[in-house]
């Protein structure tokens, strides 16, 4: 049993540490065949049982001191309180040892969550940072005042939970593996040591916090090396060559929040421009860049467009499989209005709210709705006869708890783009009269929508080989990462050769350039050579590079 739980300890690192020549805890509890026995309390320190092999399992009471030094207010300690609460998240079974995840939650202030995840980060030894920040619901915990073991921790205005693992998580392991005779620390019980307490440098990998939902609450974490490059990302796609004043319309860190989010999601829903041959060609190839990496990364992707453009998009589709852009089809379907609650039985499972079929919503490039009811192109003409109102579904997500919505856009017309709408009517062409009504959570703003999406399946890719938010999406727990897919997510990367071919699907299709009305190999006026193919080479550069680490 001792090489299985020396694997299981190794399969969550901040759990379990295996020590040797140390003194037994003082108080203990002896569980025989799954069901304790009751409590153990050694003669003295000298106490010692030769048969047995000690492991020593990493404290939360370790960090404590450093919090407070930080100024992060210690609820537990000035309650006098401690809680332990059993989650759904299984841990790596190894073996006979097989359990759920066990965690501590620590009432913290809002705007000190950062400092928080930063200081305990350089405690690996003393479980790290925290697997979770937000909707206990989230990890299976129903009632926070019910923990499992312990007592709870009272919240003050403004707190939010904060979650890290907790040793009594090897508790569990023990009783699940029900052996002849085995002895586990009573919760509270710690054994202190005479090692000196030494965290780690700090580093590139040292977390940042972003609050990515309200309804569930929900924060993610990523490093500062991943945050930064993200930020890069971001300045890039913001390039203005056709002079618009897109960057008027800039909120810093929507693309980074997007794909936190999208990191975090299970099953996107794309909502693609309403006609190719209104919006031209941007649009398109951005979003089959994102549904690539996302595909990749194992999420379910589903394509909505309108009822006129079904065979265009679906011949593109197919174009797309077979040049090798996709790796495999994406389901096409189309939304209809046939009443009130036709947003909502799209969305949602037997139009229940709290079963979506979706978890996040991506709109690129897409006309919204402005505020006299009527869809516009940037010029300003009227084109509400061609567009299907898929509207709906992002005015519907707003009051469904667990949807996300994104708008990607370079005008301000786009769906989405609502939630800068008033910067769009002060400071955009023809704003006042084409500014899109209908927000999104995050609205991506770009010198061509294409760009945002291209940047979107970057930084995708950064979060994934970003090991500090793989530790936070994992819980903690090692990830069961698949052969080869660090590969596939390189090759599912934007390329010049796979935009470039998306392009040209798009020209012998007879979808025009927008601005010209070009049937050549041009987005939004701009030539693909050099424009934006230096755009694209630019992007995955940066995303590879790894010494441009950027500024968080």
């Amino acid at each position: 049993m001792i090489h299985w739980w020396s694997r299981f300890s190794q399969s969550a690192p901040e759990l379990c540490h295996w020590a040797d020549g140390l003194t037994p805890p003082i108080v203990s509890r002896s569980p025989r065949a799954g069901a304790d026995t009751g409590v153990v309390r050694s003669e003295g320190p000298g106490a010692c049982w030769p048969d047995m092999v000690f492991f020593y399992l990493g404290s939360s009471f370790g960090f404590e001191a450093r919090l407070r030094e930080a100024g992060v207010p210690d609820r537990n300690v000035e309650q006098g309180k401690n809680g332990m609460y059993k989650t759904a998240v299984p841990c790596v079974p190894v073996g006979v040892f097989d359990c759920p995840l066990v965690v501590t939650m620590r009432p913290v202030p809002a705007d000190m969550v950062t400092t928080a995840a930063k200081i305990t980060h350089l405690n690996p030894h003393a479980h790290g940072a925290p697997i979770h920040i937000g909707d206990p619901a989230l990890l299976g915990i129903r009632d926070l005042s019910r923990p499992d073991y312990g007592d709870p921790v009272e919240r003050h205005a403004g707190d939010v939970p904060v979650f890290w693992a907790c040793g009594v998580t090897a508790v569990e392991a023990i009783r699940n593996s029900k052996p002849p005779l085995a002895f586990s620390h009573s919760p509270g019980s710690m054994f202190l040591t005479d090692i000196p307490d030494t965290p780690l440098p700090t580093s590139q990998l040292s977390p940042c916090c972003f609050l990515i939902s309200q309804d569930p609450l929900l924060y993610s974490l990523a490093s500062e090396g991943a945050v930064g490059k993200i930020r890069q990302l971001e300045k890039v796609i913001g390039e203005d060559p056709g002079n618009r004043g897109i960057k008027a319309l800039f909120v810093q860190d929507e693309l980074l929040r997007s794909c936190l989010a999208l990191s975090h999601s299970t099953s996107v829903i794309y909502l693609f421009p309403p006609q190719p041959t209104l919006s031209g060609t941007d649009g398109p190839p951005g979003a089959l860049a994102m549904a690539t990496m996302l595909i990749a990364l194992g999420k379910q992707v589903t394509m909505v467009t309108d009822k006129r453009a079904v065979q265009l998009n679906q011949e593109l589709l197919e174009e797309a499989v077979r040049t090798g852009v996709l790796k495999t089809t994406i389901p096409l379907v189309t939304f209809e209005d046939n009443g009130p609650d036709s947003a909502l039985h799209f969305l949602c499972h037997e139009g229940d709210p709290t079963k979506p079929r979706f978890d996040h919503l991506v709109a690129i490039e897409r006309s919204g709705r402005a505020a006299d009811g009527n869809y516009y192109n940037m010029r300003g003409a009227n084109i509400k006869h061609l567009v299907d109102p898929i509207d709906d579904l992002f005015v519907a997500a707003a009051d469904l708890p667990g949807i996300t919505t994104i708008g990607i856009g370079d005008g301000g017309n786009e769906l989405g783009m609502g939630k800068v709408k008033e910067k769009v009517k002060a400071l955009m062409p023809n704003g006042s009269l084409v500014a899109c009504d209908v927000a999104a959570d995050y609205a991506i703003t770009a010198g061509v929508s294409n760009w945002g999406g291209y940047a979107v399946a970057c930084a995708l890719y950064l979060l994934y080989t970003c090991p500090t938010h793989q530790r936070y999406l994992c819980r903690g727990t090692e990830p069961a990462t698949s052969p080869g897919l660090l590969d596939n997510l390189l090759t599912s990367l934007p390329s010049v050769d796979k935009e470039e071919a998306v392009l040209s699907s798009l020209v012998r299709l007879g979808v025009r350039s927008g601005g010209t009305g070009n049937l050549a190999m041009e987005v939004d006026a701009l030539p693909f050579h050099p424009t934006h193919s230096d755009l694209v080479s630019r992007l995955v550069a940066l995303t590879l590079d790894s010494g441009a680490t950027g500024t968080p």
